[in-house]
């Protein structure tokens, strides 16, 4: 039967080649002179092009367009088609959605194994920087819809953060992650947005691009509560006070610096169930009692560390330090009981899904655009319905000239 289906395959791939190479004709222009931009352009003759399409490379004579002085030219049938590099919209968007989610050398056994399709490991990698070209291109002038939720939406938290990744050189370098989370009264995550942006992309249009989602995010849900939750990098609350109603430090990471008291306090090793029943007391007291971050402070101030090595005592006033800064972020009781995320764990998991997942694997090293090609893929993957919207898109205004986008 393995036979009989892999002969069906062959089969299926061989009538589809034929039709969508006829489907690709129906696109053509017929020869004569066209207008475009009050310039008239004239055809050059039929001119014969490979194509990549899901079912195999296909040949087509078509007309491509010239002006009278030479010069750039113009393909009525790729821009009808919406051709992508040279690949049919269809096949360009199982390939890059592929990309987004594996290496170029498992997408081309992917593509061999289960679709018949050989395909080179650069051509892979080309149909998905060209794809990710034009969602980068357009990453102004698109804007993309929420889908429709069931719940209404009270809050929506904002966060920013960092992973760290290894750049040709080798050098690591931080690459931004950003999650607009949508939840309901009930404190339920309805819907999130991810953001991504490699170390060279730069930070700055990395919050230009957050600051159009919130604008947009602000327009359809004017009456939710905006709070931005980070780790207590300045740099993070500088961006966020301007967008949000509340500034929450993530309680997860204060839960580390906890950690770290109870380590020097009670000795990992030698008091394990003292430190860990000390740690978990202290971290409930953070999260449900209104002055829990007080007390806490309170009692890790009057601890005497006159006689502790350098290194110990220097461990308890970090966690002193993070604390004191960031009380002001630490009304966790209050934060819940108005239905408000507390912790990061949406902006933490986008760095680890967004970035870890696929540009951290063993042996990786990436170019900036590289990097950013495949973060770019991702978001629109990550984010619920975005993907096929963007090829909504693509098949209603049609690819831009990336030459000149």
């Amino acid at each position: 039967m393995l036979a009989v289906e892999e002969a069906i395959l062959a089969s299926v791939n061989e009538v589809g080649a034929i039709a969508t190479q006829e489907g690709l004709k129906r696109f053509d222009a017929d020869g004569d002179p066209i207008v475009l931009g009050g310039i008239k352009w004239y055809s050059r003759g039929p001119e014969e092009k490979t194509y990549q399409t899901p079912y195999g490379e296909v040949s087509v004579e078509r007309h491509l367009y010239q002006r009278a002085g030479g010069g750039q030219t113009y393909c009525p049938m790729e821009y009808g088609a919406r051709i992508v590099h040279t690949a049919t919209p269809r096949f360009a968007k199982m390939v890059s959605h592929k990309l987004a989610q594996s290496s170029a050398l498992q997408v081309k056994s992917d593509l061999e194994e289960n679709h018949g399709r050989a395909l080179s490991k650069l051509l892979i990698q080309d149909l998905g920087t060209s794809v990710a070209t034009v969602a980068q291109a357009k990453q102004e002038s698109w804007s993309y819809a929420v889908p429709k939720l069931q719940a209404e939406i009270a809050t929506v938290g904002i966060g920013i953060d960092g992973a760290i990744i290894r750049l040709c050189g080798p050098q690591w370098r931080e690459a931004m992650t950003g999650s607009l989370s949508l939840y309901g009264a009930d404190g339920q995550r309805e819907h999130t947005i991810y953001i991504g942006a490699s170390p060279q992309h730069g930070k700055e249009l990395f919050l230009e691009r957050m600051e159009r989602e919130i604008t947009q995010l602000k327009a359809l849900y004017p009456q939710a509560v905006y709070v931005g939750i980070a780790d207590g990098a300045k740099c993070n609350w500088t961006f966020l006070e301007q967008h949000v109603e509340h500034q929450i430090a993530d309680f997860y990471h204060a839960s580390e610096y906890l950690t770290d008291a109870a380590d020097v306090i009670w000795n990992r090793l030698k008091d394990k169930g003292k430190r860990d029943a000390w740690l978990h007391a202290h971290c409930s007291q953070l999260k449900h009692e209104p002055d829990g971050v007080q007390a806490i402070l309170k009692e890790l101030k009057a601890i005497d560390v006159q006689r502790w090595p350098v290194a110990r005592a220097e461990k308890l006033a970090a966690c002193i330090t993070y604390l004191t800064n960031q009380s002001p972020r630490m009304k966790y009781a209050e934060y819940q009981a108005a239905g408000m995320p507390i912790g990061s764990g949406v902006t933490e998991a986008a760095c680890k899904t967004l970035v870890k997942q696929r540009l951290c694997r063993s042996g990786m090293q990436w170019s900036e655009k590289g990097a950013q090609a495949i973060l770019s893929l991702r978001a629109l993957v990550l984010t619920v319905s975005r993907w096929d919207q963007f090829w909504n898109k693509i098949n209603q205004y049609g690819v831009p000239d990336l030459k000149t986008a």
